[in-house]
């Protein structure tokens, strides 16, 4: 078990009405001081360092309003590094509370307050939610602040840095983030490292690759005359492969009656007979 476990063990043993549970600090030679970062909030003055059951001499106790981190090179980045440097801080806890006034403060709100502190607006930074570090939720805060911590180039690598919440009404403690499984966890492998090639190797390059390149021309310029010879064979068969298909043969259209001549009809008048002659048989009476 090391220190954090114990630590969380302990707190929550004492919760349940073990009068008996507690840290044995001997048993963590090397991970003590702890190096704790809280809020201001006077509720929590009669928690630490009882509460991680620790003696004043292994608690570095660092505060801020909020338990807030801005950036892995900020101003409380610079205290935390130094407890670790100067004071020999082993491991670093951000320890949130509940029922923070900070959560709870919006920004027309602390506009307003400065306001009433006889501090304008335009006098004030102009994104207020950076500046401040205003945030939502107790435990967004804890965790912004552990990535801050270990991303800083201020902090060893080997340093532990665990995110906590504690109840200002119990005293109870819960994890937000486990230092020690982040640690635990095995690197990602490096990607290989480019190779960047010299002036020289450039150079050479830039050499071999201009000869294949004319060598290339030269073969282009010996094949240009067979190249054209076929590229009309090649249209023709392309031509030959994408044109439809010859329709066959329509059958000649039968030959067209001949005109039928319309006439009209003439009545032939009816023969009229010449007259007999006289002394004819006809006049014999």
């Amino acid at each position: 078990m090391r220190l954090f476990d114990a630590i969380l063990d302990a707190n929550h043993r004492a919760i349940a009405g073990d009068n008996s549970a507690g840290v044995r600090v001997a048993d963590f030679p090397d991970e003590l001081p702890v190096v704790a970062l809280t809020c201001i909030d006077a509720r929590l003055n009669r928690f630490f360092p009882g509460v991680l059951g620790l003696p004043e001499e292994h608690f570095i106790w660092l505060r801020n309003a909020g338990n807030i981190i801005t950036s892995p090179l900020s101003s409380t980045m610079r205290s935390i590094a130094l407890a670790c440097a100067i004071k020999g801080g082993r491991e670093i806890a951000i320890i949130g509370h509940t029922d923070c006034k900070v959560r709870e403060t919006t920004i027309s709100q602390l506009i307003d307050r400065f306001k009433a502190l006889g501090i304008e607006r335009h006098l004030l930074p102009e994104n207020l939610t950076d500046y401040f570090g205003v945030f939502a939720s107790e435990q967004q805060n804890v965790i912004r602040g552990v990535d801050f911590v270990r991303r800083s180039p201020l902090i060893g690598p080997r340093i532990p840095v665990h995110g906590l919440m504690v109840d200002t009404a119990t005293g109870k403690l819960d994890w937000i983030v486990n230092g020690y499984e982040v640690l635990d966890r095995p690197a990602s492998p490096a990607p290989p490292p480019l190779h960047m090639p010299s002036i020289g190797e450039a150079a050479a390059g830039l050499v071999s690759r201009a000869s294949a390149e004319l060598s290339g021309l030269k073969t282009v310029e010996a094949k240009i005359g067979e190249t054209t010879s076929r590229a009309s064979q090649w249209i023709s068969e392309l031509k030959a492969a994408s044109s439809p298909p010859p329709s066959p043969p329509k059958a000649p259209p039968p030959p067209a009656p001949p005109p039928v001549e319309l006439r009209r009809h003439i009545p032939v008048p009816p023969r009229i007979e010449p007259p007999p002659k006289v002394g004819s048989p006809k006049h014999r009476y």
